[in-house]
């Protein structure tokens, strides 16, 4: 189910990411101001208003007391989740691709701030802590093989006493079965050294993308309230310009 829901959101994400580039082959300057238009500006609106009972839900304790024993604060975040980036598409439909006024286009591109920091905060923060780990775990592994495999060139180094055999004669004998295969100790420690290196380069990353993501959530706070800010001046612009004409 997780992976359905990952896959889901991700796709609508990816439509939402590039949906707004739809300017570039069309533009529709009458339909956010039409009947349609309307419709869809007011549901995604509507939806993107929803989020914000999860936000009161986790953080007024009062809230969280009555309401998550019912609706689970997981619940509460899929909700938030999907009625967000719906909600964002359904906006995005509304524009018409017509980014002229300065809060429109502020509107719009908050709004898409909002939506991808979330998506880093839901996703990819915690797969990238999770991927440390497992690959931290693996590390530590392929040290011990790599002092094991050095221990054993060193032993072999010390107690070597007999002539070497000519590597073709040694060869040859390990095809038929009769002498065990040509000593690589030495190539296996060059290879776990080879992992070990690219492992250490693959945590360095990791760790870098983990301080880029740290500040995500303050991020996405920030242009969620510059983004609510600038819904409410949408919405009373469209009420004043929209309804003062009318009788």
């Amino acid at each position: 189910m997780k992976n359905r829901e990952r896959f889901i959101i991700v796709s609508v994400f990816v439509v939402l990411v590039f949906a707004w580039l739809g300017f570039l082959l069309h533009i529709s300057p009458r339909f956010a101001g039409s009947g349609m238009g309307a419709v869809f500006g007011i549901s995604g609106a509507g939806l993107m208003l929803v989020p914000l009972g999860y936000v009161f839900v986790k953080r007024i304790p009062f809230l969280k007391e009555r309401i998550a024993p019912y609706v689970s604060l997981q619940t509460w975040l899929s909700i938030h989740i999907y009625t967000g980036i719906v909600g964002a598409l359904l906006a995005l439909i509304h524009t018409g691709h017509k980014y002229v006024s300065p809060l429109g286009i502020a509107l719009t591109a908050t709004m898409l701030l909002v939506v991808v920091s979330g998506i880093v905060l839901r996703y990819l923060t915690p797969f990238v802590n999770l991927d440390m780990k497992e690959k931290l775990l693996l590390l530590q592994t392929a040290r011990g093989d790599l002092d094991h495999a050095w221990g054993v060139v060193e032993q072999a180094a010390v107690g070597k006493k007999s002539p070497p055999t000519e590597p073709s004669l040694l060869t040859g004998l390990a095809s038929l079965g009769l002498s065990p295969a040509p000593d690589n100790s030495a190539g296996q420690v060059t290879i776990l050294a080879e992992g070990v290196a690219d492992l250490e380069y693959s945590i360095r990353t990791h760790e870098l993308l983990k301080r880029w993501f740290s500040g995500t959530l303050t991020i996405h706070i920030v242009v969620s309230v510059a983004f609510y800010a600038l819904l409410a001046a949408h919405i009373a612009s469209g009420i004043y310009f929209g309804l003062r004409w009318l009788p």
